[in-house]
């Protein structure tokens, strides 16, 4: 092998080892790392740096009904993120490995795990600005944005078949930042 085509292979292989979790298990994307340590589904890839034009992508596949927690840390010192408050702009595509299709889709953020996010904690889908904009699917026709009782996002009007994807997009902002938070993907299915 001659030197010129040496040097692209080494940059090829570094790039492949760099496209999965670090070390401790977490994946690594603009201001933040994400994990999928809590079970219930797998991350299998992260992209990109939190912008309007870059979000960060999370492909996963879920292989329950029930909720599942993505446990999302800030990657550096809080007072060095970009935004003076923790923000960024988050797409996750999902497939639906659990055996059964969804009818709707919720997104809840949690400060504390297990208690729902209320008005006070500074954490929310952009409570403050909120722009339906930043928010999409491509499977699910409608959303609701509820701030109370709990930061939750709820998509319907829509269907994912098992082994389907769906796409969803939304802005998540933190006005009192915290070094650990939590996203909660709850699949629903229909009632028998």
């Amino acid at each position: 092998m001659t030197r010129c085509l040496r040097i692209p292979a080494a940059l090829l292989s570094l790039s492949l080892i760099s496209a999965g979790p670090a070390d401790d298990g977490r994946w690594y994307a603009g201001d933040y790392s994400f994990s999928d340590e809590l079970g219930g589904f797998r991350i299998l890839s992260i992209k990109g740096s939190g912008t309007a034009i870059d979000p960060i992508e999370i492909s996963e596949e879920l292989y329950t009904v029930n909720p599942v927690t993505l446990v999302m840390r800030a990657a550096k010192p809080l007072e060095s993120l970009k935004f003076p408050e923790g923000a960024f702009h988050l797409r996750v595509v999902t497939r639906n490995k659990s055996g059964l299709g969804w009818i709707g889709f919720d997104f809840e953020l949690q400060e504390i795990r297990g208690k729902p996010s209320d008005f006070y904690d500074g954490l929310s889908f952009d409570q403050m600005n909120p722009n339906p904009d930043f928010i999409s699917s491509d499977r699910f026709a409608h959303f609701e944005n509820h701030f109370e009782s709990a930061d939750m996002l709820r998509f319907d009007d829509g269907h994912v078949d098992p082994m389907d994807r769906a796409a969803f997009g939304f802005f998540i902002t933190d006005l009192t930042p915290v070094p650990e938070f939590y996203l909660v993907e709850d699949p629903r299915v229909p009632s028998s």
